[in-house]
């Protein structure tokens, strides 16, 4: 009998990583198109042949679409990013209060609903031939205030089907969606890019509103639901306030690292959005081996420490020989991937899962959508920065661009070691007031 009842719980664990696993696949997948068509909406027209019937148009600009045709693109282009960015890490904060009072299933569902319209809309402003900055900024600012609803979410499901044991390792392979997220977005957004960009929006919009549709049907919540005892945890606190500086490099490549090879390394935009998900392909394994290294030390702190060190010089070199040759690049690509998501990946899934389950909350388990959703917030702040500073320092040059992203880096590294002491019982209180 107790075999049965173990093989259950195995097939619903199994059951419940691959569906949380799908749904933020599609919210990272309907995120990235952004950065794959920044080339496409300002590019080198002057390389290109132009239309004979095309009259009054500035031979430098006249295949771009406005208002991104301007001098100050890169600018507009960071406007547009923060108005995601800026709204998510705002919605970030009241997320994990909502996730706790309404059924996680039914939160999902319409939040990747909504997620998938307002993708979708971003998309038909090509077709509607829609050129006002307001309109792309709103629809963006919107679809980030409803992403919202995923990360909180997913966490708190696998939070409830999983004790802490092999949390590290387990939420390391897990937490790969992201990564896959982005190199799918990618892929699939390079296959309209040049042809016509607004498809590279709607056909993740109509992905991620499927999924939605998924989890209302099949999402088993917490363990309970199905008559499986709910696992045993074990509390553990841990810094993990460096995740706005992590998250700010993480975001910054996110956005930006597309258009950067694009115009380092004189790719189109398609190409260079295939290039682009190497550096996912490396946070891939970078997450894996951080989270099993931190399950065989016990240390997450330092785990997340080592990585950041090793990755400050990592990035330096990859902005001076990166774009050398074919294969430095795609090593490159793939060590700074590993060591920039590695942390980013650690701190989102097992640190927030450790800190959401602590024995302080006396088993309430639900308190763990609020500790994520306050961690997560705390880093999308960082998230909004990094983009933003990027789409502001661009202009001046791309080595000014990664000496920011070198700063955030170390100083990511700096609070996890230093600044722990200070905010600990800052966290203690978190807690007593979730409780």
């Amino acid at each position: 009998m107790n075999g049965l009842i173990f093989y259950s719980l195995c097939r619903y664990r199994g059951f419940t990583l691959f569906l949380t696993f799908l749904f933020y696949t599609s919210y990272h997948l309907s995120r990235k198109p952004i950065s794959i068509v920044k080339s496409e909406l300002h590019k080198n027209c002057s390389t290109l042949i132009r239309p004979p019937n095309l009259n009054g148009t500035d031979n430098e600009t006249w295949c771009d679409w406005a208002p991104f045709d301007q001098d100050n693109y890169q600018t507009l282009f960071g406007a547009v990013d923060n108005s995601f960015l800026v709204a998510y890490a705002i919605g970030m904060f009241f997320s994990g209060i909502f996730g706790e009072r309404v059924p996680l299933r039914y939160y999902l569902t319409t939040g990747m609903l909504l997620s998938g319209l307002f993708t979708c809309l971003f998309g038909l402003g090509f077709y509607w031939n829609i050129h006002s900055i307001w309109y792309y900024a709103f629809v963006q600012a919107m679809n980030g205030l409803v992403q919202t609803t995923g990360w909180p979410a997913v966490v708190a499901c696998v939070g409830n089907w999983f004790g802490k044991g092999k949390r590290g390792f387990i939420m390391g392979v897990w937490n790969s969606h992201t990564s896959v997220g982005n190199i799918l977005g990618s892929l699939i957004a390079g296959i309209f890019v040049s042809s016509a960009w607004g498809m590279s929006f709607i056909v993740p919009g109509i992905i991620i509103a499927s999924t939605g549709i998924l989890c209302f049907f099949f999402l088993v919540e917490k363990p309970e639901d199905v008559g499986c005892s709910p696992p045993q945890h074990h509390g553990v606190m841990e810094f993990s306030l460096c995740l706005l500086f992590a998250k700010l490099v993480s975001y910054t490549f996110l956005y930006w690292l597309p258009l950067y090879i694009s115009n380092v390394a004189h790719f189109d935009p398609k190409e260079a959005g295939d290039m682009s998900t190497l550096f996912d392909v490396g946070g891939i394994v970078g997450g894996v081996v951080a989270g099993l290294v931190s399950d065989q030390t016990g240390g997450r702190a330092s785990t997340c420490c080592v990585m950041l060190i090793v990755a400050a010089p990592m990035l330096f070199l990859y902005n001076h020989i990166g774009q050398h040759s074919l294969a430095t690049t795609i090593g490159m690509l793939l060590v700074c991937g590993a060591l920039v998501n590695g942390p980013y990946a650690l701190i989102t899934t097992a640190v927030s899962a450790d800190l959401g389950t602590h024995e302080s909350l006396s088993g309430n388990s639900r308190a763990l959508s609020t500790v994520t959703a306050i961690i997560d917030g705390t880093g999308s702040i960082g998230a909004a920065l990094g983009p933003l500073l990027a789409g502001v320092i661009s202009p001046t040059g791309w080595n000014n661009v990664f000496f920011m992203l070198i700063t955030a880096d170390i100083l990511a590294c700096l609070l996890v070691q230093c600044i722990w002491k200070v905010f600990r019982p800052r966290y203690s209180l978190i807690l007593k007031l979730i409780q």
